[in-house]
């Protein structure tokens, strides 16, 4: 009797055990499911199998974590700053640019802190939090005050002007690459610098020939007084080219302590530029047509927007066809149609429209750019038949001083081809409107 509990107790923790290997068998059968159709080792054992499939697992992670290092010794060396914060815009990485753009040296690689805790700029905080709200890539420039415990040493930080690209990642994660534009800013002013320096000093000798050519042009009879014609009209150019350049940098420069506001009628100031350059028109048989509001006033410095619209309507003028007509409409907008300042509730809107040849499809990003000219190779995508299009011409400074004019009046000022008349089509919106009066229709 005792061998035979002895044997049945042996087969019972037999069977016991047995039945553990298959539930054990059964489950690594499901576990390593997935990942036998892809190792195609199914006649295996199953504990050798599992091993090697742990083996390869840890392989790839190590391989993960050498591409993860190889890519953040890349950023390191990267042009660009690039950091990273988890979804409580946590700073989790960031390379050594951004650690210099942002003085984040209190920041050290393996640290979890808020972001806000160690660059004080709530631009780039908004940044990545609208980021993650919109999950879509985003753009920002702004100026950047960086912070020191320091006092001493903050105060001898200069500001920065940064632009930051932005984008989703997954887990709520936002990745920032930085651009420190401050060398491109410090570059661009000293050059300007450096060519208003050059202007004030060709106005004494630019002076001093045109006296000289003054002078010979009442001594000299035909045909030889043409030659110095010729000469005066040369150094009228560059006089007004210095003039232009040194009149766009102090725009650039302090513009607002250049402008005598005042209340302007716009309607009787475009009048007045008319007929100044009306003998120019005739010249053409060209006419304008007026319509939209009639006696609007605008807080403006008068002599300011006269030398705009004398710009704008010369050009046109310059590159009309014969026996055309320059349109020029305008109409009180709301600033729900227009972003402007949040102070003013209404805004003027002025069209100059012509019927010339239109600019060019690749000129019209750079018609406000100084010095810029179209080439005459460029052709208009969609000019009607028996047109062609048309180089930007003159100094290059004309446009460029307009739309810096409009800038310091607040306003905005874009130019256009017409889908109508096939011609430039210069828009300009102005805040500060005074006066309105009911809409009339003028030829």
């Amino acid at each position: 009797m005792l061998l035979l509990g002895f044997l049945l107790g042996l087969a019972v923790g037999f069977g016991f055990w047995l039945w553990q290997q298959i539930q054990l068998n059964s489950y690594l059968e499901r576990v390593l499911q997935p990942l036998g159709s892809h190792s195609g080792k199914l006649g295996l054992p199953l504990l050798t199998r599992l091993r090697q499939e742990m083996s390869t697992v840890k392989q790839q992670h190590q391989d993960l974590q050498l591409s993860l290092q190889t890519y953040k010794e890349l950023l390191d060396f990267a042009p660009l700053g690039y950091l990273q914060v988890d979804e409580e815009n946590q700073l989790l990485w960031c390379n050594q640019q951004a650690r210099e753009i942002l003085h984040l040296y209190r920041w050290q690689p393996g640290q979890v802190r808020l972001l806000l805790e160690l660059v004080r700029s709530y631009e780039l905080d908004q940044l990545i939090e609208q980021t993650r709200d919109w999950q879509k890539p985003q753009v920002r420039e702004w100026i950047f005050h960086p912070s020191l415990d320091n006092a001493k040493a903050m105060l001898e930080l200069k500001p920065l002007a940064l632009q930051a690209f932005s984008f989703p990642l997954p887990q709520k994660q936002v990745g920032v690459f930085l651009e420190n534009r401050q060398p491109l800013l410090d570059m661009n002013q000293q050059r300007d610098r450096s060519f208003s320096d050059l202007a004030h000093e060709l106005r004494t000798p630019l002076t001093s020939i045109r006296l000289v050519a003054e002078t010979l042009q009442t001594r000299l009879e035909p045909p030889l007084d043409r030659w110095v014609n010729r000469l005066m009209q040369e150094v009228d150019r560059l006089i007004n080219l210095v003039q232009s350049w040194l009149e766009l940098t102090q725009i650039e420069t302090n513009s607002t302590m250049l402008l005598n506001l005042e209340s302007v009628d716009v309607r009787s100031l475009i009048t007045s530029v008319w007929e100044t350059l009306e003998p120019l028109a005739q010249n053409q048989h060209l006419s304008i047509s007026y319509s939209g509001t009639e006696n609007i006033c605008i807080q403006a410095d008068k002599s300011r927007m006269y030398q705009v619209f004398v710009n704008l309507l010369d050009n046109s003028i310059k590159y009309s066809p014969p026996h055309t007509t320059i349109f020029i409409e305008m109409k009180v907008i709301s600033v729900n149609e227009v972003i402007m300042s949040d102070r003013h509730s209404q805004a003027l809107e002025i069209n100059i429209i012509d019927s010339g040849m239109g600019f060019a499809t690749t000129d019209l990003p750079h018609v406000f750019e100084r010095f810029y000219r179209g080439d005459k190779a460029r052709h208009h995508d969609s000019l009607p038949e028996g047109k062609t299009t048309t180089a930007i011409t003159g100094s290059g400074l004309g446009l460029a001083i307009v739309q810096q004019i409009i800038i310091a009046h607040g306003g905005m000022i874009k130019a256009m081809n017409h889908p109508d008349t096939g011609g430039a089509w210069i828009q300009i919106q102005l805040p500060e409107v005074m006066a309105n009066s009911p809409r009339q229709d003028y030829s």
